[in-house]
This record gives C-alpha cells, structure tokens and sequence, in this order.
C-alpha cells in the first residue's frame, strides 16, 4: 500500500496562511501525503508581503530530483515562481515526468499588491511552464496579465481562456471571486469547450479570512485529481472544501490582516492505495 503523493511546488509564507503551508495543510487535511519544493522565502503576515528570497533555481531543481527519484507523486501542484531560471530548472525536472498531471496557480502578484514575479519570469510562465500544465487556474487579473485581453464580461473572459489554452495547457479554470458583481463563479475551460465552458459556482462567504484561498484552491483539486476524480468532479470538491475552509474560519482572529482559512475543520484519514 502507499499513500497519495502530492508535490507542491511554491513559495513559504513564514506566517502560515498561503503558500507552501496552505498547500500541506490542504493536502493532509484531504487525507493525502505531501513532499515540498520551496521556490522562495517570502517576509509576510496577514497584513502583506514585506520581502521575497528567490531560492537558488539549481536548489530547485534539486529538491524536485530528490522528491521524483524516490517518492513519485501523484499529482502536482505549482505556486510561486519568481524568475525565469527556476521556472526553466522547474520544467527541466517535469519534462522528466509528463505523464504526471501538473495543476498551476500563477501566483503573480500578492492580495496586498506586492509583485511576485518579474517579467522575464511572465514570459517564461508562458512559453515554458504552462505548455507542461493539465490545469491553469488563474484569477482574473492573472488571466489578463497572462493573457494581455482586459477582462470586463464573460466574452473577454472566453477570449482569454482561448489565448491562455493556445500556449499549451489542457485546461483553464479562470476564477471568478475578482469580479466586480460579486458574482462567485468559476469557469473551467478546455480546447473543445471555449464557447461552453463548465460553470461552478459556489456561496460567497463574507470574511476578511482570505489569506491563501487561491493556494488552498488549486491544492485541493490536484488532491481530488490524484484521488481519481475526474477534471470536474476534482473542481467541484475542490470548490467545496474551499467554501467549507473559508465558512470555518470566517470568525477567527489570527493577526491584524487578511487570515487563514480553517483547512482541518473535518480532517480526512489517510487514503492509502
């Protein structure tokens, strides 16, 4: 027997909100084991990003040989990368495992507005990361950066999953919790559905305990994807479990800020196969 393995692939929050800690959380608490791959040091709290320390790209390239040689997940999930060499020693590492599916949140710029990914980096997010990717799930400023369309109606919405999928990707999951209505809908996206995409929406819990939610998001569907759920079965729980997460830990002061979410608000045993 072994366990469901997960790889996160993202950058530490030393507050515990986001990041590489929300992805372990997330995982364990959906009965998964996970290993990690640290891209960067980031100085933050509930009230922002202060500071971020790229990790050295051959470091992280080497923790992700260690991790694939030893113990191969059975999903992964990609965070927080921060330049263009680590993306290049990142895909360098997967092109090793392509049959493995990779779901990637491009985490491009901080819920506080601080920068988390140079240019140089952008670009190779687009050229060299996303074609290795099953599953892209950006939120809407993310898919207008990735993208270049201004997002302003469910048109342009199409009009960027159609861009972001022509870079390579299977799937896109744009996430709606940006948009101006309030309206909380996600739209997953593949080749064959751009003018029909799926539609998952889910409550919108009122809180100031959003640290991390896209983090725990994407986390939560490479664990259902790993599970054996298909694409969007592994989105409509992953969903749940978010809105679940975010509904535990809507009253909970945790520092001045944005908080976490309550990711063991019903902790699972561990699935073994």
């Amino acid at each position: 027997m072994k366990y469901i393995h997960i790889m996160t692939i993202a950058g530490s929050d030393c507050s515990g909100g986001a990041g590489i800690q929300a992805d372990i959380k997330t995982i364990s608490a959906l009965g998964a084991y996970a290993s990690s791959v640290i891209t960067a040091i980031t100085v933050q709290n509930t009230c922002g990003v202060s500071a971020v320390y790229p990790v050295p790209a051959d470091i992280v390239g080497q923790q992700i040989h260690a991790i694939r040689t030893d113990i191969l997940p059975d999903a992964i999930k990609i965070g927080m990368v921060t330049d263009e060499n680590i993306i290049r020693s990142i895909c360098k590492e997967l092109k090793e495992i392509t049959d493995i599916p990779v779901v990637f949140d491009p985490v491009l710029v901080s819920s506080s507005g601080f920068s988390l990914a140079t240019p140089e980096a952008l670009e190779s997010i687009k050229t060299e990361m996303i074609p290795l990717c099953y599953l892209l799930t950006p939120n809407l400023p993310e898919a207008q950066l990735l993208s270049g369309i201004t997002i302003d109606d469910e048109t342009s919405v199409r009009s960027a999953a159609e861009v972001l999928l022509n870079m390579g990707c299977k799937h896109v999951l744009i996430k709606g919790g940006h948009r101006s209505d309030g309206e909380m809908k996600d739209l997953l996206f593949s080749k064959d559905t751009v003018n029909n995409p799926l539609s998952f929406s889910e409550q919108k819990i009122h809180t100031r305990n959003t640290h991390g939610t896209g983090c725990t998001l994407s986390s939560a569907i490479a664990t259902f994807i790993a599970r054996g759920c298909m694409l969007p079965e592994a989105v409509s729980e992953g969903k749940k479990y978010l809105t679940k997460a975010l509904t535990a830990g809507k009253d909970i002061r945790i520092g001045q800020g944005q908080g976490p979410l309550n990711h063991f608000f019903d902790p699972q045993k561990a699935i073994l196969k």
